[in-house]
C-alpha cells in the first residue's frame, strides 16, 4: 500500500495528460464516472469490518474534533477561495462539492507514511462518508443557494447509492465472505488507483477544450484549498491540544478529500465543468499528501 501511495501522484498526472492528449477518444467514457466511484466506495467497505465502526468511539474526542474539522473547515475554505479569486458559477460550484465531501480512501495511507493514528484515520473516514450523505447535500444548498439550484434530495438520493450502499455492501461481503476474499485483498489499493485515475483522465477529456483558459485559475482555486485545509487541520487539532499523532492524522484527513465523489455528483447533478476542480484535485492532494507524510515521516518529532 506504500507504494501505490508514493507512485499515485505520477500517475494521477500521466491520468490527467493521457486525458488531455487524447481527449476525443476518451471523452465518450463520462458516463463511467459514477459507476467508478461506486467500485471504489465497494472495495472501501472490503476492507472494513463492523469492528471498525466503534474502534474509536471508545474514545470520541479526537474523532469528534477531526469529523467536526472536514466538514467546517473545507466547506468554508472552497467557498471563500472560490469568492476571492472570482471564479464562474460552474467552478465555484465544484469547489464546494469538493469542501464538502467526506474525507479521502488515500488519507488512511498517507496517515501510515506520516506515522499518525492510523485507527484514527480510518474512523474518521468512515464517519465522514456515512455522514456525508446528509452533510454533503445540506452543506451545498447553504453555501450555493444564491448562485444555483440545488436539489438536495436528487443528492442524498445519490450520495446513497453511490457511497453508503456500496460502502455497506463491502462491510458485509468481508464479514460474511472473508475467507473467500481474503486473496483479493491485497489487489485492492491498486484497482482503487487504476479507478481513481481513470476518473481523473475522463474528466479532462470533457474538458479539454477549455483547460487552457481555466487551468491556472482552477489550479490556483485548488492548491489553496488543498494547502489551507491540510495547515487548518494541523494548527486546529494542536489548538485543542491532541497529540502530535492525532494532529497529523487529522490534517491529512482534513486535506484529503473524496475528490472522486465531488466528480461524479457535480457530473450527475451540475455540470462537467464543474467535476474539474475534483479532478485537479485527485493530483494536487495526492502531491502534496505524499510530500507532507515523507517529510513528517522523517522527522524526529512523533
Amino acid at each position: 500500500m506504500p507504494k501505490i501511495s508514493v507512485f499515485l501522484p505520477v500517475f494521477a498526472l500521466l491520468g490527467a495528460a493521457g486525458g488531455y492528449i487524447f481527449a476525443p477518444q476518451i471523452s465518450s467514457s463520462k458516463p463511467l464516472i459514477v459507476p467508478l466511484l461506486a467500485i471504489i466506495m465497494l472495495f472501501m467497505g472490503l476492507t472494513l469490518k463492523p469492528n471498525d465502526f466503534v474502534r474509536e468511539f471508545r474514545r470520541p474526542r479526537s474523532l469528534v474534533i477531526g469529523v467536526c474539522l472536514q466538514f467546517l473547515v473545507m466547506p468554508l475554505l472552497a467557498f471563500v477561495i472560490s469568492l476571492q479569486l472570482g471564479v464562474s458559477t460552474a467552478i465555484m460550484t465544484g469547489m464546494v462539492l469538493l469542501g464538502t465531501a467526506p474525507g479521502g480512501t488515500a488519507s488512511n495511507v498517507l496517515t501510515y507514511l506520516a506515522k499518525g493514528n492510523v485507527a484514527l484515520s480510518i474512523s474518521m473516514t468512515l464517519t465522514s462518508t456515512l455522514l456525508s450523505v446528509l452533510l454533503m447535500p445540506w452543506l451545498t444548498g447553504i453555501y450555493l443557494h444564491k448562485v444555483i439550484e440545488v436539489d438536495r434530495l436528487g443528492m442524498l438520493t445519490s450520495i446513497t447509492k453511490i457511497v453508503l450502499v456500496p460502502v455497506l455492501a463491502g462491510v458485509t461481503l468481508n464479514t460474511l465472505c472473508h475467507c473467500l476474499l481474503k486473496y483479493l485483498y491485497s489487489a485492492l489499493p491498486v484497482l482503487s488507483a487504476l479507478a481513481i485515475v481513470i476518473t481523473i483522465g475522463i474528466v479532462v477529456a470533457v474538458n479539454a477544450e477549455s483547460l487552457q483558459s481555466l487551468l491556472t485559475v482552477v489550479a490556483v482555486a485548488v492548491l489553496l484549498h488543498n494547502s489551507l485545509g491540510l495547515a487548518c487541520g494541523y494548527g486546529c487539532a494542536r489548538l485543542f491540544g491532541l497529540s502530535e499523532r492525532q494532529s497529523r492524522t487529522i490534517a491529512i484527513e482534513v486535506g484529503t478529500q473524496n475528490s472522486g465523489l465531488a466528480v461524479a455528483i457535480a457530473f450527475k447533478h451540475f455540470s462537467l465543468m464543474a467535476a474539474l476542480p475534483g479532478a485537479l484535485f485527485s493530483v494536487t492532494q495526492n502531491i502534496l499528501g505524499a510530500s507532507l507524510a515523507g517529510y513528517w515521516r522523517k522527522s524526529k518529532k512523533s
